[in-house]
């Protein structure tokens, strides 16, 4: 298999595998705050497992290799956690999904003020599009209940941006260790918000299924697909969780994403497609120039 048919394979699996996440959420019961203590030391356990069967002899020194770089970035990766639960618990999957399908945007400014990478005309012009497109999903939202939920995806699609400019920087460097020192991080921030709370036995299977299996699964996926494809094919390909989510949780318990998510999500997904499909097709007439 060519290292491009991996990549797409790897990232794709890994939004399939991440689809599900926003309905397991909606269908758990308990307070952000237990689901988000729990989600983090799930995490962390069921990565450490699978790491451990990979490195065997090598697991301390896997999970040591990242430095001081990989604390930086786990403590990210954990805030940023915490950010999405608060923010799909208290507004709706597709407000959620849809804002934080603009972290590649994020990714881009950090990239041009980190890592000193020129910003294109079409990168800047896709800024402004999912900006008015978010303007959308929140403007009815200001003031109430929910605006809250959307400023913390906000915040999580810019703390995703910049963890993921992080790991480019550091990219010699497996950095998949880092995501249990995430889970971790997520548990010690709401254990230290609110004491986690008694989990029902319904709960407690879907929190078992979302921390062990599939988040590690998913995570692990994010962090090796993109290796091998460029980015504007993981720019798109991630796309998929911010329609898939929302579908999903609408067919299940029938959450209507409502009329300005529907439009302010075409701005936002339609900006996104058209963007990583121009940076595409340059990139291939590069190539076919060389």
């Amino acid at each position: 298999m060519s290292d491009r048919a991996k990549g797409l394979l790897l990232t794709t699996l890994a939004m399939l595998v991440i689809a599900p996440d926003a309905l397991m959420i909606r269908l758990i019961e308990t307070d952000p705050w237990t689901l988000a203590f729990w989600r983090g030391l799930l995490s962390t356990v069921g990565l450490a497992i699978g790491l451990a069967a990979i490195h065997r002899n090598r697991f301390a020194a896997a999970m040591l290799a990242p430095g001081a770089p990989g604390l930086w970035i786990g403590a990210l990766f954990g805030v940023g956690t915490v950010a999405f639960v608060w923010a799909i618990t208290h507004t709706t999957a597709a407000n959620t999904l849809l804002i934080l399908a603009t972290g590649g945007m994020f990714g881009a400014g950090f990239s041009w003020a980190i890592l000193r990478e020129p910003l294109p005309p079409r990168t800047a012009v896709a800024m402004a599009g999912t900006t008015a497109g978010l303007l959308v999903i929140v403007w009815g939202d200001l003031g109430g209940g929910s605006f809250e939920g959307d400023l913390s995806a906000l915040a999580a699609a810019a703390i995703s941006g910049l963890t993921f400019t992080l790991i480019r920087k550091h990219a010699a460097t497996d950095m998949t260790p880092t995501l249990a020192l995430g889970g971790l991080v997520t548990a010690g921030v709401a254990a230290a918000v609110s004491l986690p709370a008694a989990v029902g036995s319904g709960d407690a299977g879907l929190l078992a299924i979302m921390g062990l299996a599939m988040l590690p699964l998913a995570f692990a996926l994010q962090f090796v697909g993109p290796r091998y494809i460029p980015a504007p094919e993981v720019s798109l390909l991630f796309l998929l969780e911010a329609v898939l989510g929302p579908l999903l949780v609408w067919a299940v318990v029938r959450e209507h994403p409502g009329e300005r998510a529907l439009v302010g999500g075409a701005i936002v997904l339609g900006t996104l497609a058209l963007h990583a499909a121009w940076s595409l097709r340059r990139a291939g007439s590069r190539g076919a120039a060389g």
